[in-house]
């Protein structure tokens, strides 16, 4: 599977459009914000510099993303006011996401931005640069030491690849009737998932710390695994169980074969948090400075939703927000002709499932400094 072409959100604002579906994300968003805050904070604490680099991976779509960007702008203006300092700095802000984002939905909302940044800050805002920079962030994309502030939520559980070596025919399936790590699989599976973890994090890593300038800041934001067990309805994974039920019922009734089944393997990762930090420690070029865990409701709180989101059942909101966000990558392998039926059916398994548990996400979120 080529995840750079297929690994994107549903486009546009329509019903099943990441934007319209995405409140989860930004419930983690305003979790994350006081890291966010003590991150940059601690940053600007001595010096502001006259320009200052600052970058959201894997910043998707919607209205999300200028929502972050707003919230950062806030709080280094906050500490200018705080310190004195005058004129405010220019600020340079990336937004990276893979060629196949939606980065047209992003750049319409920006004019709105600016207006609204003018109106809140006045005549003494500084200037604010924003652009949109394709590319996998599991490899450089900026000049060296042009960074002072990274962010990156809800994106580095997932993988640059399927794991490699889960290829096979129906004959020797080693996940048989599975999409992820599952009670069945068998360990050879769960080491695959680890070791691609291990590597496209490490190479995260060694290209931040080629970007970020000595003393800055990186703060990630990432789905975690409770622990290395294969998942089960407590930790976490048990959406790509569902999804799997969900196939293996096309395929009983014969509208897509096993093999189809049995030759995807889903590209992403639940890490535990000593997979994370062992991680950074062998990689070498960061301080993990702090460290915070939480757990997030698999379909969000009410007040981050809007109305209409708000009177769906749960497992009407479960099923459109997964699809948001994995049906171009599922319609790819399996074709657009059974998306409506394969939503309906995981709706359904949600439904009941949902109705018997509050299901939740331990979303992990560290703070790091660049070695100096």
């Amino acid at each position: 599977m080529e995840v750079m072409q297929v690994l994107h959100m549903n486009k546009g604002d329509g019903d099943a459009s990441y934007a319209k579906n995405s409140t989860v994300q930004r419930k983690i968003m305003f979790t994350t914000k006081p890291v966010i805050e003590e991150a940059i904070m601690k940053l600007l604490r001595t010096n502001i510099p006259e320009s200052i680099g600052i970058a959201d991976l894997g910043c998707s779509t919607g209205p999300n993303t200028l929502l972050l960007i707003s919230e950062i702008v806030d709080i280094i203006y906050a500490k200018c006011c705080q310190m004195g300092h005058s004129p405010p700095p220019e600020l340079r802000v990336s937004l990276n996401d893979l060629p196949g984002n939606d980065f047209n939905n992003i750049f319409m909302s920006v004019p709105a931005f600016y207006n609204k940044l003018r109106e809140e800050k006045g005549t003494g805002v500084g200037p604010c640069f924003i652009s949109g920079v394709p590319g996998s962030f599991y490899g450089r994309l900026f000049p060296s030491s042009s960074m002072h502030f990274i962010h990156s939520s809800s994106s580095l559980h997932w993988l640059s690849r399927a794991p490699s070596g889960l290829e096979s025919n129906a004959s020797t399936s080693l996940n048989k009737g599975k999409i992820y790590i599952s009670k069945s699989s068998p360990q050879c599976v769960l080491d695959a998932y680890l070791l691609q973890f291990q590597n496209d994090f490490s190479l995260f890593l060694k290209s931040r710390s080629e970007e970020i300038v000595p003393g800055g800041r990186m703060v990630l934001s990432l789905c975690s695994g409770v622990s290395t067990d294969p998942p089960t309805e407590e930790n976490g994974c048990y959406q790509w169980e569902l999804m799997a039920t969900a196939l293996m019922g096309l395929v009983s009734e014969g509208l897509i074969e096993e093999e189809k089944v049995d030759s995807f393997n889903v590209p992403f990762y639940m890490p535990c948090l000593e997979e994370v930090k062992l991680e950074i420690q062998k990689e070498g070029s960061f301080i993990i400075d702090r460290i915070e865990s939480s757990d997030i409701d698999w379909v969000g709180s009410v007040e981050y939703m809007d109305p209409t989101s708000a009177t769906q059942t749960k497992g009407q909101r479960e099923a459109k927000k997964v699809r948001a966000a994995t049906e171009p990558m599922l319609e790819l392998h399996f074709g657009s002709n059974i998306m409506d039926n394969l939503f309906r059916r995981y709706e359904e398994l949600a439904e009941d499932y949902l109705s018997n548990c509050g299901a939740k996400y331990t979303n992990l979120v560290i703070s790091t400094i660049r070695k100096g």
